[in-house]
């Protein structure tokens, strides 16, 4: 069991920010799966008032998915994206991106069911991690959007398949309004994921990383749950005082001729004036002897 444990503490060790991610959403999906039931203070509730009561779920949402093919795909593509977002920016980078991905698909999600409900409906929730999976992807799509990427048999350029898949999203949102059972809600969070990544790309080009104050906020939040380097009431444990090199304890267990030889071999190795105070002082009384 031990060795198991250390295995897999090992192989989670190697993946990558993004890895990790995909990791916890399948160990979420597995306890879904069994206590779905207990999952629903995950969900991210459309309606704002709702919203305040659980104000955790503009993150946790984007961890929950409740059909297999929908974790597969989404894991899938942020496997795929993450490598190729991975080869050039910095883990801290993609977790900002995903995360504000996430938040701002949220928000646009909940303020399109709140101010506009005859339109859209009312007490629904939204679950997935696209929205954040479409900001990696459109931050990607705005950053370099004339590199070419392999499709099949030809190269397309990824400002063409950025500018499909928002076009797409919103007719789903569209067409989600006339149908049961339409996705509007999750794709107008796709379209404010994909928003986040577009500006967030636009403004990195400038120079601007509109990531940092996200990334500072949730730094100060980590070093809550951090134990503090420097504790205000502590234990000061002296180092016990050695002789020769030895702890005193050990010292006096030696015969004089012993501790006479060690205090000669420490002046060979460091001189006289290396001695301690202590020292200097048992080979004065010893010479007297």
């Amino acid at each position: 069991m031990t060795s198991l444990s250390q295995d897999i503490k090992e192989k989670l060790s190697n993946l990558n920010v993004l890895e990790k991610i995909i990791a916890v959403n399948v160990v979420v999906f597995v306890v879904g799966l069994l206590f779905k039931r207990y999952l629903g203070w995950l969900e991210l509730p459309s309606d704002l008032a709702d919203f305040i009561l659980k104000p955790w779920a503009i993150f946790s949402y984007a961890f929950l998915h409740y059909n297999f093919i929908h974790i597969l795909f989404n894991m899938l593509w942020l496997y795929f994206i993450g490598r190729m977002f991975l080869n050039m920016f910095s883990p801290k980078m993609a977790l900002n991106v995903y995360f504000l991905g996430a938040i701002s698909g949220g928000l646009l999600f909940m303020l399109c069911y709140t101010l506009f409900p005859s339109v859209f409906g009312v007490n629904t929730h939204l679950v997935g991690a696209s929205a954040a999976i479409r900001a990696l992807l459109i931050f990607l799509c705005a950053y370099m959007p004339n590199q070419e990427v392999r499709f099949f048999t030809f190269n397309i350029k990824l400002w063409h398949i950025g500018l499909a898949i928002v076009v797409i999203d919103a007719i789903g949102v569209v067409a989600g309004l006339n149908d049961p059972l339409g996705n509007s809600g999750g794709n107008l969070a796709h379209l404010g994921g994909a928003l986040l990544g577009y500006l967030y790309a636009k403004q990195l080009i400038k120079g601007t990383d509109i990531g940092k104050g996200f990334e500072r906020f949730i730094s100060s939040i980590s070093s809550l749950f951090k134990a503090s380097k420097k504790s205000p009431l502590k234990t000061v444990h002296k180092n016990k005082s050695k002789v020769g090199g030895y702890t005193k304890a050990d010292f006096n267990e030696f015969n004089d001729q012993k501790k006479i030889d060690v205090i000669l071999d420490k002046i060979s190795k460091s001189g006289y004036d290396g001695l301690t105070a202590e020292e200097k002082e048992y080979l004065f009384r010893a010479g007297k002897k």
